[in-house]
């Protein structure tokens, strides 16, 4: 039996993603980010065990502008990864498997963390 030059289906260029797609998709990347988020909350404070010196340079990298786009990041990882967690366990309790019921919620889900994430920073940056 060949195949000859037909892709295995669904194949990546024909195939429209969907919302649900996009979040499972975007929740798995989330906790990787949360994880080398973890690993950046623990070098700061470490440096904050070693000394005014350490920290003075751990505060200098998480302050600069990559720094700080990289915490604006992990905090929206955090509340991304949060509120998809609060949906899955509405699914855990048999509600929300109705199609339209998925659209909504995932784009509450997508919203909530955008308005949460720029809500702390305003807050931290006392805007």
């Amino acid at each position: 039996m060949t195949l000859g030059n037909r892709p295995l289906s669904p194949h990546l260029q024909v195939y429209r993603p969907q919302i649900t797609s996009v979040l499972s998709i975007t929740h798995r990347m989330t906790g990787l980010g949360l994880s080398v988020g973890a690993l950046a909350l623990t070098y700061w404070l470490n440096a904050a065990a070693y000394g005014a010196d350490a920290f003075g340079r751990a505060q200098a990298i998480l302050g600069s502008g990559i720094g700080i786009i990289l915490l604006i990041a992990w905090t929206f990882a955090l509340f991304f990864h949060l509120c998809n967690g609060i949906r899955h366990l509405f699914w855990d309790t048999g509600r929300g498997f109705e199609m339209s019921t998925l659209r909504v919620t995932g784009w509450v889900v997508i919203l909530a963390s955008l308005a949460l994430t720029a809500g702390t920073w305003v807050l931290v940056l006392g805007i």
